[in-house]
């Protein structure tokens, strides 16, 4: 039976299910991120458990670069299900000794709240985040977005946030200087017809208002649209629909596919300062 056109239902599952490609997941994927973000914790002057809110999850990592420098605001994957932002503290480690503080943020996780609570609370990290620029040490007129797979999703919704409608008001209309989503999922339709959605229950009505495809950025800041080369199909018709319909004269969308590199590896690269991925990165963040 095709559920999608071009896909049965266990070829929309490969296509999505990252444990079908990587069944190292658990064993050996993770374990190598939460050592190395345990290392780096260890000797970086980072503040930890940062509350952004009342929920015991609304908590973020920061580790500072410097009092005028920009700051890459970090959103960890997992299909809105799984992981902790202590799992991905490597990803700040390059980026701090090249002069970018980095937040990373955790958020709530399905099914406990639904997939549509999830970018209102991602949002209000972002706030938080520039309200505080004075006392956490960064510039907050740089401040930029990213995060891989679920966390690209996010980084998308944030790009599309009309920040003076925001609770609490004060806050800029260009508040988000840049965006780097990665390995994102910007259709979530296809996600109805897998396993994935078993945790986040998501119907049609949600999938499409969840959308980032059916949701344009609210400002001309630039975005860099990534993906690995070893991705599957779907992950790579995902970042080049997004791209292509919300590249303008005014706003530049930069696809970049990442040669040699899956949707678990690709991020290893990001966190590689010697990797053009990190200089393309480096290069949006000090723009």
């Amino acid at each position: 039976m095709m559920v999608l056109p071009g896909y049965s239902a266990d070829e929309l599952e490969k296509q999505y299910n990252i444990r079908l490609a990587r069944p190292d997941l658990d064993s050996a994927v993770i374990p190598d991120w939460t050592r190395r973000s345990a290392e780096f914790r260890a000797r970086a002057k980072g503040s930890i458990d940062l509350a952004y809110g009342e929920r015991p999850r609304e908590r973020l990592d920061f580790f500072p670069a410097g009092d005028n420098d920009p700051v890459l605001v970090f959103f960890h994957g997992g299909y809105w299900q799984r992981f902790d932002k202590s799992v991905f503290s490597f990803i700040a480690a390059p980026f701090v000794q090249n002069g970018v503080s980095v937040a990373v943020v955790n958020y709530d996780l399905c099914p406990s709240v639904r997939m549509s609570d999830i970018p209102p609370q991602t949002r209000r990290a972002v706030g938080w985040i520039w309200r505080n620029a004075a006392e956490l040490g960064f510039s907050r007129e740089r401040v930029f977005v990213s995060g891989n797979s679920a966390g690209g999703h996010i980084t998308a919704m944030v790009m599309a946030t009309h920040w003076r409608e925001e609770a609490g008001g004060g806050l800029p209309a260009d508040l988000v200087k840049g965006g780097i989503p990665i390995s994102g999922l910007f259709e979530l339709e296809p996600l109805r017809h897998t396993s994935i959605n078993k945790g986040l229950g998501m119907d049609a009505s949600e999938a499409a208002s969840q959308s980032p495809i059916n949701v344009p950025p609210a400002t001309d800041a630039p975005q860099l649209v990534v993906c690995g080369a070893d991705e599957s199909a779907e992950f790579h018709r995902q970042s080049d629909r997004y791209a292509h319909i919300f590249t303008t004269p005014a706003r530049r969308m930069e696809r970049y596919t990442v040669p040699g590199r899956d949707h678990l590896t690709v991020a290893d690269e990001l966190a590689d300062e010697s990797t053009v991925l990190f200089e393309k990165a480096l290069k949006l963040v000090g723009s």
